[in-house]
Protein backbone atom coordinates (compact mmCIF):
# COMPACT_ATOMS: atom_id res chain seq x y z
CA UNK A 1 0.00 0.00 0.00
CA UNK A 2 2.82 2.44 0.79
CA UNK A 3 4.28 2.39 -2.74
CA UNK A 4 0.90 3.50 -4.14
CA UNK A 5 0.65 6.41 -1.68
CA UNK A 6 4.08 7.64 -2.75
CA UNK A 7 2.83 7.98 -6.32
CA UNK A 8 0.12 10.48 -5.31
CA UNK A 9 1.05 14.13 -5.67
CA UNK A 10 -0.47 17.10 -3.75
CA UNK A 11 -2.95 17.83 -6.55
CA UNK A 12 -4.10 14.20 -6.46
CA UNK A 13 -4.85 14.53 -2.75
CA UNK A 14 -6.80 17.71 -3.48
CA UNK A 15 -8.90 15.93 -6.11
CA UNK A 16 -9.59 13.08 -3.68
CA UNK A 17 -10.62 15.50 -0.90
CA UNK A 18 -12.95 17.50 -3.17
CA UNK A 19 -14.50 14.29 -4.52
CA UNK A 20 -15.10 12.94 -1.01
CA UNK A 21 -16.70 16.24 0.05
CA UNK A 22 -18.97 16.20 -3.03
CA UNK A 23 -20.07 12.65 -2.36
CA UNK A 24 -20.79 13.57 1.26
CA UNK A 25 -22.96 16.51 0.19
CA UNK A 26 -24.92 14.38 -2.28
CA UNK A 27 -25.36 11.63 0.29
CA UNK A 28 -26.80 14.03 2.89
CA UNK A 29 -29.08 15.63 0.37
CA UNK A 30 -31.39 12.62 0.50
CA UNK A 31 -34.13 11.52 -1.86
CA UNK A 32 -36.61 14.29 -1.16
CA UNK A 33 -38.30 12.40 1.66
CA UNK A 34 -37.39 15.10 4.12
CA UNK A 35 -40.32 17.41 3.50
CA UNK A 36 -44.01 17.63 4.18
CA UNK A 37 -46.21 19.66 1.85
CA UNK A 38 -49.68 20.63 3.07
CA UNK A 39 -52.07 22.19 0.55
CA UNK A 40 -55.45 23.79 1.13
CA UNK A 41 -57.68 24.29 -1.91
CA UNK A 42 -54.72 23.55 -4.22
CA UNK A 43 -52.49 26.23 -2.73
CA UNK A 44 -49.50 25.58 -0.51
CA UNK A 45 -50.52 26.08 3.10
CA UNK A 46 -47.26 24.93 4.70
CA UNK A 47 -44.03 23.22 3.67
CA UNK A 48 -42.03 21.82 6.57
CA UNK A 49 -39.76 18.98 7.64
CA UNK A 50 -40.92 15.76 9.31
CA UNK A 51 -38.16 16.21 11.89
CA UNK A 52 -40.16 18.78 13.89
CA UNK A 53 -42.79 17.21 16.14
CA UNK A 54 -46.01 19.24 16.00
CA UNK A 55 -49.68 19.31 15.14
CA UNK A 56 -50.95 21.64 12.43
CA UNK A 57 -54.56 22.75 12.09
CA UNK A 58 -55.44 23.40 8.44
CA UNK A 59 -58.69 25.34 7.96
CA UNK A 60 -61.16 24.14 5.37
CA UNK A 61 -64.81 24.62 4.41
CA UNK A 62 -65.99 21.96 6.90
CA UNK A 63 -63.64 22.87 9.74
CA UNK A 64 -60.05 22.18 10.72
CA UNK A 65 -58.04 19.18 9.49
CA UNK A 66 -55.42 18.19 12.05
CA UNK A 67 -52.07 17.00 10.63
CA UNK A 68 -49.67 15.31 13.06
CA UNK A 69 -45.90 15.18 12.57
CA UNK A 70 -44.21 12.98 15.15
CA UNK A 71 -40.87 11.14 15.26
CA UNK A 72 -40.25 11.72 11.54
CA UNK A 73 -43.68 10.40 10.56
CA UNK A 74 -46.70 12.24 9.13
CA UNK A 75 -50.43 11.51 9.23
CA UNK A 76 -53.84 13.17 9.16
CA UNK A 77 -54.94 12.82 12.78
CA UNK A 78 -58.45 14.26 12.48
CA UNK A 79 -60.68 15.52 9.71
CA UNK A 80 -64.26 16.84 9.73
CA UNK A 81 -65.12 14.87 6.58
CA UNK A 82 -67.86 12.22 6.81
CA UNK A 83 -65.89 9.14 5.67
CA UNK A 84 -62.49 9.76 7.35
CA UNK A 85 -60.62 8.19 4.40
CA UNK A 86 -57.53 10.38 4.81
CA UNK A 87 -57.43 9.59 8.55
CA UNK A 88 -57.68 5.84 7.86
CA UNK A 89 -54.60 6.02 5.60
CA UNK A 90 -52.45 6.24 8.72
CA UNK A 91 -48.80 7.21 8.66
CA UNK A 92 -47.55 8.30 5.23
CA UNK A 93 -44.41 6.89 3.66
CA UNK A 94 -42.19 9.11 1.44
CA UNK A 95 -43.95 9.65 -1.88
CA UNK A 96 -47.47 9.11 -0.48
CA UNK A 97 -50.31 11.64 -0.38
CA UNK A 98 -53.40 11.82 1.84
CA UNK A 99 -56.28 13.78 0.31
CA UNK A 100 -59.25 14.97 2.36
CA UNK A 101 -61.62 15.84 -0.49
CA UNK A 102 -64.63 17.28 1.35
CA UNK A 103 -62.35 19.67 3.25
CA UNK A 104 -60.07 20.36 0.25
CA UNK A 105 -56.84 19.54 2.13
CA UNK A 106 -53.95 17.36 0.97
CA UNK A 107 -50.81 16.21 2.77
CA UNK A 108 -47.82 15.03 0.74
CA UNK A 109 -44.86 13.26 2.31
CA UNK A 110 -41.58 13.68 0.45
CA UNK A 111 -41.18 13.74 -3.29
CA UNK A 112 -42.78 11.43 -5.78
CA UNK A 113 -40.63 8.62 -7.07
CA UNK A 114 -41.38 9.70 -10.65
CA UNK A 115 -40.46 13.01 -12.26
CA UNK A 116 -43.10 12.53 -14.92
CA UNK A 117 -45.15 9.76 -16.43
CA UNK A 118 -45.40 9.11 -20.15
CA UNK A 119 -47.84 6.96 -22.05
Amino acid sequence: MKPVLRLLRPADWLVLAVSAAGIGLLWNRGSGGDRVLIKQEGRVFLETTPRLDREIAVPGPLGDTLVEIKAGRVRVKADPGPHQICVKQGWLMPGQVAICLPNRVSVERGASVYDSLNY
